[in-house]
């Protein structure tokens, strides 16, 4: 049940990726906005049950061990980073895989869900959202600066990416994810919800202070048969805060 890592090339880009367990049921971890695998998904890669899954949780390029390149943020990057994953996925031999996205990593879920549906076997997103809002931008550009961050979220960061590329990346992203709010309903992938097959899971937690919880009550009125889990505590690592809990709902969705 050891933990490995390696790159592949996708795309014309050696994408880093990590793995663990040998379940019949795959499962990738795609990480938040600046995210990798091993700082987004600590409590995923050690305790999901490994008898019954694989799990792979990959840095998105630009991101984690995945440099170079470095990030950017053309207007399609979303559906970039889901082309990606699910290439890097069918690369490791995959036929068919579930998808758990956190933040960013939600979204580039929900669009891979939408566009790939017959290899995506089950979807559960937590701290995402399908468009952007002027009140979105607002909380964005208050993560702006990376030197008012708390030290405990912007410690790993740091150390990962070094001060100068992770506070010029976060700047490019606050600017790219901030575009998407320029049209008139700010969309990101709302046309796309209805296109999504697979069983889905959304979770929020009411305490997030990054996404407001009508955006997951919209992913889950635009997906037909969804499940919407609320946690009242949950702020928008709920995953890593409430690890157990987080885990044990979504082992049982997954079964």
């Amino acid at each position: 049940t050891s933990i490995t890592s390696a790159k592949i090339q996708i795309n014309g880009v050696h994408l880093h990726y990590q793995k663990t367990g040998e379940g019949s049921h795959a499962v990738l971890l795609l990480p938040g906005m600046l995210g990798s695998g091993q700082t987004d998904f600590g409590p995923q890669l050690k305790s999901m049950n490994k008898q019954l899954f694989t799990v792979v949780a990959w840095d998105p390029r630009g991101y984690g061990k995945s440099i170079p390149p470095s990030r950017d943020f053309p207007p399609d990057f979303f559906e970039r980073d889901a082309k990606d994953a699910v290439d890097l996925m069918q690369a490791l031999k995959f036929k068919k895989f579930s998808l758990l996205g956190w933040s960013d990593g939600g979204i580039t879920a929900l669009i891979a869900a939408a566009k790939y549906p017959n290899l995506i076997h089950k979807l559960v997103v937590w701290g995402a959202n399908a468009s952007v809002t002027q009140e979105d931008v607002r909380i964005y550009n208050g993560i702006r600066d990376v030197s008012k961050w708390s030290e405990k979220v912007r410690k790993p960061l740091e150390e990962l990416y070094g001060h100068k590329y992770f506070a010029e990346t976060c700047e490019a992203w606050v600017d790219g994810i901030s575009r998407f709010a320029e049209s008139s309903d700010g969309n990101i992938c709302q046309q796309l919800l209805p296109d999504i097959k697979c069983p889905t899971f959304i979770i929020h937690g009411e305490k997030d202070p990054l996404v407001p919880q009508a955006h997951a009550e919209y992913i889950h009125k635009h997906i037909k048969g969804s499940r919407l889990l609320l946690m009242p505590e949950g702020k928008h690592n709920l995953h890593l805060r409430f690890a157990k809990d987080f885990n044990r709902e979504v082992e049982n969705f997954l079964r």
